[in-house]
């Protein structure tokens, strides 16, 4: 990246660098560099070499809304590249290993990198989530919703987790800009799953918080964070889970109800996923053997 381009003091208030997506690099090298976007593209092109595709919420996906903040934000240009983010040992590395159950992937960013860069695909996890997808779209509507009679607490072992439900909401409605109703339905998906009263500093309420406030001073929609931005791998970024009730549908329900202006929930947003999931979940308790 070009040294000669000064930075004024507000620049440095929109200015993104590495420390600031990618805690694992702080003291290193990479820390107070800006993110521009020719990184992203070796990372991109890194990723689909060794996975064929780019991960959602995963480094590439990172520096590509870093690098597009930066540039907007005129810090970097859109030829802007780190000297240091090259391909080779001490570049850019993805890697890749199957063990039962799960697949590990590994990402570095000029030698950089840590257990918090490895992305564990849990198998029964994803079963469980893409059948919550498909009930998302069985039990939604455009409409106030109210969780059914139907719903009771849910109870042990396999049943879908709030996270869980989280997770599925970025693929039903992953191109959807976080709105104010999604922040708060997230804050309180967040709040019970983990039984805090506040939410988690860094954590998914937090992000969404931080995205519904950008999003409303953008103009256009290639500008705003979605929910697929804050929410894959949403277990992973709340430090304690719990399966999906009746109750905790309602009160996912009722947050993303009163930030809505229209008093209504997405068909296919957070509050539908959490009531999915706690939808299946009683009907999971109900098959167990007594």
């Amino acid at each position: 990246m070009s040294q000669e381009q000064p930075r004024k003091p507000e620049d440095q208030k929109e200015a993104v660098t590495y420390g600031d997506v990618f805690p694992v690099v702080q003291g290193g090298e990479l820390a107070d560099k800006l993110v521009a976007p020719k990184d992203a593209a070796i990372m991109q092109a890194a990723e689909n070499a060794v996975l064929g595709k780019t991960i959602k919420g995963g480094a590439a996906a990172t520096l590509q809304t870093a690098a597009r903040q930066n540039e907007k934000a005129g810090v970097v240009g859109p030829d802007d590249m780190n000297a240091n983010i090259v391909t080779g040992d001490e570049g850019v590395s993805v890697k890749e290993a199957d063990l039962p159950g799960r697949r590990i992937i590994t990402e570095s960013i000029a030698g950089q990198g840590s257990d918090s860069n490895t992305r564990n695909v849990d198998h029964e996890k994803q079963r469980k989530i893409y059948k919550l997808v498909e009930a998302v779209g069985q039990y939604s509507q455009r409409a106030p919703l109210a969780a059914p009679n139907t719903i009771q607490a849910g109870g042990a072992g396999g049943q879908i987790t709030i996270g869980e439900a989280l997770e599925a909401t970025a693929m039903t409605a992953g191109q959807k800009p976080v709105e104010w109703s999604d922040a708060a339905a997230i804050q309180a998906a967040e709040v019970r799953a983990t039984g805090r009263t506040n939410i988690v500093p860094g954590g998914v309420a937090a992000a969404a918080q931080s995205a519904a406030t950008l999003n409303a001073r953008a103009t256009k929609d290639e500008e705003k964070t979605k929910l697929a931005d804050i929410l894959a791998d949403a277990t992973s970024k709340l430090p304690a889970d719990k399966p999906a009730t009746r109750r905790d549908a309602e009160g996912v329900t009722g947050a993303e109800m009163r930030n809505d202006p229209f008093l209504t929930t997405h068909p296919t947003g957070v509050a539908a996923s959490v009531a999915a999931a706690a939808r299946l979940n009683q009907t999971n308790s109900n098959e167990m053997p007594k």
